[in-house]
């Protein structure tokens, strides 16, 4: 297991005030709305559900998933009405973790590479990169999953978001240093050893 804890930041000119900002605003929504994932009520309300999108139509009633195999009954979605336009819902689950490794774990990626790519496109670019790319792994999970239980499984997260600062890292920094842990050794390898490892986990 290789695991980045963080890259050489030598020759950034700037602040990364945005990435910061991002960080904040997940850490804030985690804690403050999501109750540390204990306020399912929330998370449902504002998470994205691919047949919400597709039909444009909100599912507010509890959902029964089932195994595909046995057709039993395998457990209940609590799907919450969305106070807001289902398509928004694409923004706002860009902002939420399903549990505290969730978060953590994206935050770091987000901190540790961030700020490079923030540095190279300037904050307003890189704001609207980070959001588009968001949004495009958003709309990518849900054409994906548009038909049968997994249309009624919502889905939320920065995930998408970040795998998009990745790649921007990869085509800008592929030969920057990244410190990481591996084999229980601090060492480091290129940027495109650490981003690459996040694509294919």
């Amino acid at each position: 297991m290789v695991f980045p804890i963080g890259d050489d930041n030598t020759g950034r000119r700037t602040t990364p005030v945005v990435t910061y900002v991002l960080i904040a605003i997940n850490v804030l929504v985690f804690v403050l709305f999501q109750g540390f994932g204990s306020n399912d009520e929330f998370t449902y309300k504002f998470s994205t559900v691919p047949q919400e999108i597709v039909t444009g139509e909100d599912v507010a009633r509890p959902v029964a998933i089932r195994d595909p195999l046995t057709n039993q009954q395998v457990g209940v979605i609590e799907h919450q009405p969305t106070p807001v336009s289902v398509y928004l819902t694409l923004l706002t689950s860009m902002f939420m973790h399903g549990g505290l490794m969730h978060l953590l774990g994206n935050m770091l990626f987000l901190w540790i590479f961030g700020d490079n790519v923030e540095d190279d496109l300037g904050r307003g670019r890189y704001l609207a990169f980070y959001l588009i790319t968001g949004l495009i792994a958003s709309l990518s999970h849900v054409f994906m999953n548009t038909s049968g239980a997994n249309a009624l499984i919502p889905s939320l997260g920065a995930s998408g978001a970040i795998s998009g600062v990745l790649g921007g890292y990869l085509v800008l920094h592929p030969h920057r240093r990244v410190r990481v842990i591996m084999l229980r050794m601090l060492t480091e390898v290129p940027g495109y050893v650490a981003g690459g490892l996040w694509f294919v986990f």
